[in-house]
């Protein structure tokens, strides 16, 4: 029996509490939510990992992880993620659960207790950060934004998001950009901490037997001292409808590569997670590329041969879908032309009911495997919480169940072809 319990716990600080005796281990997670923004983007994903360095009562990484230890080797992990034009910066935390610890400790209390702490006591000097800590971090930063270009795969898809939604905040990432990191101080810093806790929404979840009375009261005492605004810096979310201009832009790029990056960009016309047609989206998205049986596989790459790797995937909050493949350079026309073609099966109706039913079958089973994995649930719910909805897993799992052929198929009609990203070698 799972129960799931949504409450404001301070000004716009919201829990969401999973009460199941399902797994071992708590789950607990705290995200402050901001406008993504490239001018503060790179400062706040390098914060958490600067508030993770150490606190007043634990000063240095040594021993904070010694406080985890004795938690039964607890974790607290910093998070940098990007739901649609969001950015949410905090903490992972998974602990044991007190069904499962000696002499009846409760585990919650300590466990929330040294996530507030985290969170609102960070080891200091001269009224700021420690400059030491703020460097190191702020290097790895660098480098993480730097090593991007590494994966060729998620790389075009980046560089496809920048040009795609350039002057919208969806395109910027989730890091910021190197120039912006590596200009940070940690007076900088400390000033963007401050306007954080006292302006960002705040979502806390929560996952493991406790009821959730006990998790509000724990979490409640943890954030004791939290600085709150009169008003808060909401996120917002815009949805593009069309593409932003007649034909498809496209814009190619030349590095030290030996297979081509394609990938493409679509405007999803207005289906996004707010609408009524996205469990249709998501049986589209299956259908067309998002699973091994989907037309992009089966035929771009096992039948016609013309693509080491074709998927989709949809960004749910921006109404975006984009693909991604990987070609040989002399394919370019010929993929390009085969990975639409089979678009246009899509909003035709030409695919058997096998399909359809195959692609049901794996949004169905990634739903209900979230329910299955804590850290998949709790991205979930964070997602959730950014779009300002409670529908739980189940009843979009009930909803994707009654898709029609001709939902699919009006839904894919919506889609329209915006920008193409093309990442060739140097000598082509």
């Amino acid at each position: 029996m799972t129960q799931v319990t949504h409450r404001e716990l301070l000004p716009g600080v919201r829990l969401t509490a999973v009460q199941t005796n399902k797994f071992k281990s708590n789950l607990l997670s705290v995200t402050l939510l901001a406008p993504l923004d490239a001018k503060t983007a790179s400062a706040n994903a390098l914060l958490p990992y600067v508030l993770r360095r150490g606190t007043q009562e634990h000063p240095d990484m040594e021993s904070l992880s010694a406080a985890l230890d004795e938690l039964y080797g607890g974790s607290i992990e910093p998070a940098v993620r990007k739901k649609g034009e969001a950015q949410g910066i905090g903490f992972v935390g998974s602990f044991l659960d007190d069904a499962y610890a000696l002499d009846d400790t409760h585990i919650l209390e300590q466990a929330a207790r040294l996530m507030g702490e985290v969170l609102l006591r960070p080891a200091t000097e001269d009224g700021g950060f420690k400059k030491e800590y703020v460097e190191g971090e702020r290097s790895n930063l660098v480098d993480r934004i730097q090593a991007q270009v590494n994966e060729k795969r998620s790389y075009s898809l980046l560089r496809l998001t920048q040009e795609m939604c350039a002057g919208e905040p969806y395109g910027v990432d989730r890091l910021g950009d190197e120039k912006s990191a590596a200009a940070i101080t940690a007076e900088g810093l400390w000033e963007r901490y401050q306007a954080l806790l006292a302006h960002a929404p705040v979502e806390l979840y929560y996952c493991g037997s406790a009821d959730a009375d006990r998790v509000a009261a724990a979490l409640t005492a943890a954030l004791d001292g939290l600085p709150r605004a009169g008003e808060l810096e909401e996120p917002d979310h815009s949805v593009q409808d069309n593409a932003t201009q007649d034909q498809p832009r496209l814009v190619t790029e030349s590095l030290d590569v030996t297979q081509g990056k394609l990938a493409l960009g679509f405007r999803t016309g207005g289906a996004c997670v707010w609408e009524e047609d996205y469990p249709a989206l998501l049986v589209f998205n299956a259908l067309y590329g998002g699973t091994p049986t989907s037309k992009l596989f089966l035929n771009v790459r096992e039948k016609l041969s013309l693509c080491y790797f074709a998927s989709s995937m949809l960004e749910k909050f921006k109404g975006v879908m984009v693909v991604s493949s990987g070609i040989e350079f002399g394919n370019y026309e010929k993929a390009k032309a085969e990975i639409l073609a089979q678009l246009d099966n899509c909003r035709t109706g030409a695919f058997e009911d096998w399909e359809l039913e195959g692609a049901r079958r794996a949004v169905v089973s990634a739903l209900r495997a979230t329910m299955d994995a804590q850290g998949r649930l709790e991205d979930y719910w964070l997602g959730q919480a950014v779009a300002g909805l409670e529908e739980p897993p189940q009843d979009l799992v009930d909803r994707v169940e009654a898709v029609t052929r001709e939902q699919v198929t009006a839904v894919a009609g919506k889609m329209e072809l915006d920008t193409i990203y093309f990442l060739k070698g140097k000598e082509d």
